[in-house]
């Protein structure tokens, strides 16, 4: 009696193990039903084809899903399963315009949930509606006419970055002193922090949101997700004691309006004469933060293991920010018209970011069903570009592979080929700020050193942004006085 009972138990415990599996495949089957949907392949439920996509970028190469796929489907579109979602990877020229020309018309903007649980927002919308709050603010502050005014800043920052980090040393690691770098630089224009020692206060709780954003949505202890919110939960309830101070500095006098971000935020009201509250200016600084460092810090450290690797196009840089410097007064700072002169070293920092782009692309969701390319994508699928199609690609850059800052001269590359901050309505509104940190860290590098690099065969690794596996030690070489 008793071991029927237990046989019952296993019967119905293997029933419904089953009778959930086949649910499962039938919902991940169905969700790819449609006339003539883009080939492709759509893997496991909820699994699908994330492992691949991710596994390329951990090898060093994420550009080998795309192109493997291409080549195998003949087609610039193909439809795979990402992150649990059915899913279309849209790529060239071509699909980049389709998508960025179509922003709120057929697409919009979409992240995993996982970013939603990890930078909540206060007002209990999506990371897609405060994102679009948050465009409407920054052009004010972040172009060009409004960051002129803070190049002497930057300059000033980073002599002080190189005098604490990188003299008087044989040997340093590149990376964490470029985080250093792009977050001293965003803790100064947005919140006006100084103090090293308070800065310092958030170096941990960044690397830990960092590496956790896109990562497995698992909220256990010790996991990555896990980590990144309970950093995110620190940064915010930090945010919202500089907020506070700020408010009565405001209301004293001792703070200006016009001083940083933050002030703008605190003084600014919507259409409707609502003024954003606390935590929702500290969601939007957190998220600014991250925007506002990690990406510029890839990219500088790029530039450093590029200009390493190739002697020539180091000589060229350190040629014309050498006249430059000898053009400045001792003490003088940097100013807009040093920066206009920066011309060939901005090709090179554009060729840094075609090869190691630090966005390899985004996703957006079709708002409605359309066609693309002669496929029929359905209303929800996630739709996915991917800058290494055109970045690594022989039909937009003969010889792709090859380091050439030529490629910038002229009119430069065709439209929506290079998109290293997107393109259309989404372009990367901070793309006139990452420009000048990136070239004031260059004039500073190049201006006091030459280098090597310690591991000439250092792996790069793409989570979700390239990085060296190492962080990239090089040796320093001072230039004689």
């Amino acid at each position: 009696m008793e071991q029927n009972f237990y046989l019952s138990l296993l019967l119905l415990f293997v029933s419904f193990v089953t009778l959930s599996l086949f649910f499962l495949f039938y919902r991940h089957r169905s969700s790819f039903t449609g006339p003539n949907l883009p080939p492709g392949k759509v893997g496991y439920p909820m699994i699908g084809e994330s492992f691949e996509f991710f596994s390329t970028g951990w090898k060093g190469h994420p550009e080998k899903f795309i192109f493997d796929r291409i080549s195998k489907y003949s087609s610039e579109v193909f439809k795979t399963s990402l992150l649990g979602q059915p899913a279309a990877v849209f790529c060239g020229a071509a699909g980049n315009k389709f998508l960025f020309s179509n922003e709120n018309k057929l697409v919009t903007a979409w992240w995993p949930d996982s970013v939603n649980k990890v930078f909540p927002s206060s007002l209990q919308t999506s990371s897609t509606e405060e994102a679009k709050k948050m465009r409407k603010m920054l052009p004010n502050f972040l172009k060009p006419e409004a960051l002129q005014r803070y190049i002497g800043i930057m300059d000033t920052i980073a002599q002080r970055h190189f005098e604490s980090g990188w003299e008087n040393r044989d040997e340093v690691l590149v990376f964490p002193l470029s985080k250093k770098y792009t977050f001293w630089l965003a803790c100064r224009l947005f919140l006006s922090l100084e103090d090293p020692n308070h800065i310092a206060r958030f170096d941990d709780p960044f690397k830990l949101l960092a590496s956790g954003i896109i990562s497995m949505p698992i909220d256990l202890p010790g996991t990555p997700f896990n980590r990144a919110i309970k950093a995110s939960n620190f940064i915010r309830k930090e945010l919202l004691l500089i907020i506070k101070q700020r408010k009565i500095d405001l209301a004293e006098g001792k703070a200006s309006p016009t001083q940083d971000i933050l002030s703008h935020m605190l003084l600014t009201c919507d259409e409707s004469g609502t003024y954003m509250n606390e935590l929702d200016i500290a969601d939007k600084i957190l998220g600014l933060l991250i925007g506002g460092h990690d990406t510029a810090s890839a990219s500088c450290t790029f530039i450093v293991k590029y200009l390493a690797e190739l002697p020539h196009i180091y000589d060229g840089v350190y040629k014309e920010q050498m006249e430059i410097a000898k053009s400045k007064a001792p003490g003088e700072l940097l100013n807009w018209d040093d920066i206009q002169k920066m011309k060939y070293s901005w090709n090179v920092a554009c060729e840094v970011l075609r090869l190691a782009p630090p966005l390899q692309g985004a996703f957006r969701e079709a708002i409605n069903e359309f066609v693309f390319n002669g496929f029929f994508i359905p209303k929800g699928w996630k739709l996915y570009w991917s800058a290494n199609s055109t970045h690594r690609s022989a039909q937009y850059f003969p010889d792709p592979e090859k380091f050439d800052p030529s490629r910038f001269e002229g009119r430069g590359p065709a439209p929506y080929t290079f998109v290293p901050f997107g393109g259309g309505p989404r372009m990367c509104p901070g793309k006139e700020y990452a420009r000048l940190e990136i070239l004031v860290f260059m004039h500073n590098l190049v201006k006091r050193f030459k280098w090597e690099k310690v591991l000439p065969d250092e792996k790069i690794i793409v989570d979700p942004m390239p990085i060296p596996a190492k962080d990239l030690p090089v040796k320093l070489f001072p230039h004689k006085a």
